[in-house]
Parts: structure tokens; C-alpha cells; sequence
């Protein structure tokens, strides 16, 4: 059984199918449980094609990570990516009626549903509504408008949109293992929060999550998130190149690139040769590192370019835009040796490669301090903000039921007290209560996702 501190995140990628359990210890960082990976069967370019493969490959990562915490997984926590995701700019307002009274969460929820109700292509769907920064009655710039007074309330948002089909098929996929949806994140999001630190967010930085099918872009600047993209091309498509270029298959091809590929050509001498076994009795075929090195070189010089085309589009240019904090690759492709120098040789910009090890607890296993979870923790972290969330909310409830009865008169205590004996039996609508949107900044979120569970539901 899940306790109330514990949280799973789960993975869906393109190559790998990760289940992380965690919870948070004394000291506030994440203590990793168990952990299960299986190779990601019916997923292409983060988009499921095979529901039955990926069922069986979310169930075998979910059994080996319980057997390795002992724990019973109910609830996850999943991560939605895939090259259907993109993102948009928009401005909106409300004008409020009283211009006296204060700006409360109920403005701003009004004005985010109010942008939810943004027509969009046939089958798309908003999955995220970020604002970016206020304005109130024309003063531009603010950060925090509740408690100011005016009657014009506007506000410029990162809106990130998704086919709705490809994230119900996720859905169904979920729910078809036997396990509870409690949240949706999208990737970036997710591998952002494991692996920035605040201090980045606020400076500006680009983090780039190379995974197998997709790449993935966030940008954030004075600690709020601007840009988002997904490219197309991530490690497969590396792999891909070096097995026509090198006529051999994919299993050799994957472990050329793991144990010998260079993004940089001039780190290999000519006479650099490794050997790959023939097939079937065939003679071994030998393939020159220099030459591995620049197949691997022209691909990540494509995918480097559209991440910067991205970064250029979201204005990096302007000096009020600069990304000062530079860029940050995560994921299983930022293992690629020499990868950093190259990042910072196209773009001109301090590169890093991102751990997820700043918010692990100290006693984390090495493998599990890798980009490639990056996703995975930053998934599980957000599982424990909601489970701490719904706690907050389930006390609040109870205080304000306990406060209600207090309040009784005593001439009406007998009648109240039947009503208690009813209360007392119907406990489940309390902890039902995180359900309903709570954090204003999260509200639109809230909302789709409930829709989205209810559609689940009524599918089955």
C-alpha cells in the first residue's frame, strides 16, 4: 500500500519505460524506494502506436520496481511528451465590476478559464495555461496582482497544446495496467524541476532533454517558464544513422554509439578501428571511430540547430531575454561523450549537463543520479507536491467541517448530530477533495485533467 508521503512517477518514453518510486525524507530532499525499467515497446516519438505492447511494458516496470521497494504501486504520476506538443503565446483580460475590491484567486481563475476557452485545431487540446506576468489597468510587469485593486485585469500566457487523443491513449494505457492516474506533467516541466535550481530558473536557462524519440526544450527566465518546444529527433535517430552508415544492425549500432561515439570528430585518431562480429559465421565487419564520430557529429549539429532555432524564436537575442544561466542537457542522449563542447561550440552558450542529484537524498545510487532519470525524479517530486497538496486541503476541509458543527447552537445539537452520524460514514467525499481545482495557478490544469479522468471512465 502507498503511503501518504510516498509518490510513483512514471515514465513513458520512446526507448525505455522508467517506474520511480520515491518519497521525501527529513530534510526535504527525495529518497528514491525502487526503481523499474523495461525497454519501451509501442511508443514511437513519444506518441503510443501499440497499446497492448505498451500496457505490457508499463506493467513490467511498475512489478519490478514494487519488488524492489516493497511497495504496491496503486497511483502514478505520468509524463506527457511526443512531437504533438507545442506551445503559443496569448494575451488576454477580464474586466472586473466592483474596481474597489481586491484582486482575489477568483480573478485569476477567470481570466485562465477565460483562455481556455481558446479555439484551437481539430483534436488539439490546451494541456497547460502559464501566465507569464500581469497587468493591471495598464501597469505592465506585475509578477503578483492579487490584493491590488482595478478594473482591467490582463495577463500575457505560455499556452501549451497537445493532440487529445495521444494523451488519452496514455490515459488508457494507464489505466488498463491497474494503476490510478493522479497527475499529468509534460516532460520538460517534470525533468526542469529535478534538475534546475531556482537561482537558474530566475537567471534564465534552456534546458534541452534529449531523449530517444524527442527532444525536448523548456526556457525559463525570472523564474517563470517561457518557451517550450518538442523536436522530432532525439538518440534513435543517432542510432538510425549510424546502422546505415555502418550496414550493421541496431543492437550493434546502439552499443557503438554508448561505448565508443563522439560528437567530436577530432577526438579520434585515423587509425582508431573497433571490430563488430559478423553475422551468422559472416567475416567481422571493422569500423573506423574517426568516421562513427562524424555520422554521430552531422546528426547532433541538426538536432543542436532546430533547439537553437527554438531558443532564437523565443527572442535569446534581446537583452532583456538573455539567458544568462546558458543551457542545460539532460536526459539519456546528454550522456553522449563530447556532447557539452559541441552545444556550447554551435550556440556560443555555457553548457552544462543536468543531474537530477541536487533535490536526491545523499544515499542515492549513483545509476539513479544519471540524466537519463532526470524525468523520472522530476515526475516523482511532483507526485509528492500534490500528495502534500491533497493533505493541506483534507486538513483544511476537516477544520472547516469541525468549525461548522462548532458553530451549532445547542437547541440544534440533536438534529446536527444526526447529520454528524451521516458525516461520519460518508468520510470519502474529504479526501476527494484535492480533486477539485485548488491552486490557482494550477486551476486550468485541475480542471483538464478531471475531464480527462472522467473520459477515461465513461470509455471503459
Amino acid at each position: 500500500m502507498e503511503e501518504d508521503n510516498i509518490a510513483v512517477g512514471l515514465d513513458i518514453g520512446t526507448t525505455k519505460i522508467v517506474a520511480m518510486i520515491g518519497r521525501k525524507n527529513e530534510y526535504g530532499k527525495v529518497e528514491i524506494l525502487g526503481i523499474g525499467r523495461t525497454k519501451s515497446l509501442g511508443v514511437h516519438r513519444g506518441v503510443v502506436n501499440n497499446i497492448t505492447q505498451t500496457i505490457q511494458s508499463i506493467q513490467q516496470a511498475v512489478q519490478q520496481a514494487e519488488a524492489n521497494s516493497g511497495i504496491e504501486v496503486e497511483g502514478v504520476t505520468v509524463g506527457i511528451a511526443g512531437q504533438h506538443i507545442r506551445s503559443l503565446q496569448h494575451s488576454d483580460y477580464i474586466t472586473r465590476n466592483d474596481v474597489e475590491e481586491v484582486i482575489e484567486d477568483e480573478d485569476i481563475d477567470n481570466l485562465c478559464n477565460q483562455v481556455h476557452k481558446l479555439v484551437m485545431l481539430p483534436g488539439e487540446e490546451i494541456i497547460h495555461v502559464l501566465p507569464q506576468e500581469y497587468k493591471v489597468d495598464g501597469q505592465s510587469e506585475i509578477m503578483e496582482p492579487r490584493g491590488m485593486s482595478g478594473g482591467r485585469l490582463e495577463a500575457n500566457f505560455h499556452v501549451v497544446v497537445g493532440q487529445i487523443s495521444s494523451i488519452r491513449n496514455i490515459g488508457r494505457c494507464v489505466k488498463n495496467s491497474g494503476l490510478e492516474l493522479n497527475g499529468m506533467t509534460l516532460e520538460p516541466l517534470a525533468s526542469a524541476n529535478s534538475v534546475l535550481s531556482q537561482e537558474e530558473k530566475e537567471a534564465g536557462v534552456a534546458l534541452i532533454d534529449i531523449g530517444g524519440g524527442t527532444t525536448d526544450l523548456a526556457i525559463f527566465k525570472d523564474g517563470i517558464i517561457r518557451h517550450t518546444a518538442v523536436i522530432p529527433l532525439g538518440g534513435n535517430a543517432i542510432t538510425e544513422d549510424i546502422k546505415e552508415g555502418c550496414s550493421i544492425i541496431e543492437k550493434q549500432a546502439e552499443l557503438l554509439k554508448v561505448k565508443f561515439g563522439s560528437a567530436w570528430p577530432g577526438e579520434n585518431k585515423e587509425n582508431e578501428i573497433v571490430s563488430i562480429p559478423g553475422l551468422r559465421g559472416r567475416d567481422p565487419k571493422e569500423i573506423s571511430l574517426k568516421n562513427l564520430s562524424k555520422v554521430i557529429h552531422y546528426r547532433a549539429v541538426e538536432i543542436i540547430d532546430q533547439v537553437y532555432l527554438e531558443i532564437k524564436n523565443y527572442g535569446h537575442e534581446e537583452q532583456k531575454k538573455k539567458l544568462i544561466a546558458g543551457i542545460v542537457i539532460t536526459g539519456g542522449g546528454a550522456q553522449l561523450k563530447h556532447l557539452k563542447q559541441l552545444v556550447e561550440y554551435v550556440t556560443g552558450m555555457d553548457t552544462r549537463v543536468g543531474y537530477p542529484n541536487e533535490y536526491l537524498a545523499g544515499e542515492t545510487d549513483k545509476e539513479i543520479a544519471s540524466p537519463l532519470y532526470a524525468t523520472a525524479v522530476g515526475l516523482v517530486m511532483d507526485g509528492l507536491e500534490r500528495k502534500v497538496f491533497e493533505k493541506e486541503e483534507r486538513e483544511q476541509a476537516e477544520e472547516e467541517h469541525l468549525g461548522v458543527n462548532a458553530e451549532q447552537p445547542e437547541e440544534t445539537a440533536a438534529d446536527h448530530n444526526t447529520e454528524g452520524e451521516g458525516a461520519s460514514h460518508e468520510k470519502s467525499p474529504i479526501p476527494e477533495q484535492p480533486k477539485q481545482p485548488a491552486r490557482p495557478s494550477r486551476n486550468v490544469v485541475e480542471k483538464w485533467f478531471d475531464k480527462l479522468k472522467e473520459f477515461l471512465d465513461n470509455a471503459e
